[in-house]
């Protein structure tokens, strides 16, 4: 099974890379398959709304975007990881993360997602709970710890200190890792939920 991991600090080795550097210990100790993917450093433009993607099959920005819609088709798990600004996530991540979702024609649902935020002190909950909106418009179920998915440091690694926090991850990833295994069972003895053609309304009609 495989899972693709975003750290969407510009750090590379931040504190948002040690939280999810302690997930992908435990998801390869569970013979996962992972890949760690640095792009919180990366030029990404917003969604424009231009439609494109809906005549091409992809985001008429040709960038990292593209590169990653086959990995994310490709995987079980998907696992996010930001740091806080602004009681947020990273700018850089959300127009990533909202044209990957926009632009992507397949179908993420029973694909299990995870949300991991990482801040000096607070805003933590509200960035948490913006990552998770991704995954639950999706047909995404959402893999949960023993606390919600965050850790605290300020200086890079120094959540590797943060002895809750690193529990939280790895208490995460194994109930993501049985989430999937999980889900992968029921697929090959019931099947996916049926699913029913979509209804389109505003609010008017």
């Amino acid at each position: 099974m495989k899972v693709l991991m975003l750290n969407g600090s510009p750090r590379p080795q931040g504190n948002t890379f040690t939280a999810l550097s302690e997930m992908e210990k435990v998801f390869q100790a569970e013979g996962m398959e992972t890949e760690l993917v640095h792009v919180g450093n990366r030029d990404i433009r917003g969604c424009v709304a231009c439609g494109g993607c809906a005549k091409l099959g992809r985001c008429a920005f040709d960038d990292i975007v593209n590169e990653l819609a086959p990995k994310f088709e490709a995987c079980d798990g998907l696992v996010v990881g930001s740091p806080v600004y602004f009681a947020s996530a990273n700018a850089t991540l959300v127009a990533l993360m909202t044209r990957l979702f926009y632009s992507t024609p397949f179908s993420k649902s029973m694909k299990v997602g995870a949300a991991v935020v990482a801040a000096r002190r607070g805003g933590l909950s509200a960035t948490f709970d913006e990552l998770n909106k991704f995954f639950t418009i999706s047909g995404m179920p959402v893999a949960s710890s023993q606390y919600w998915n965050s850790v605290h440091g300020r200086v890079p690694g120094e959540a590797a200190q943060d002895a809750e926090g690193m529990q939280t991850m790895r208490t995460l990833a194994r109930n993501m890792t049985f989430l999937m295994r999980s889900i992968e069972l029921g697929r090959e003895k019931y099947g996916l939920p049926e699913k029913e053609e979509p209804q389109r309304t505003n609010f008017i009609r």
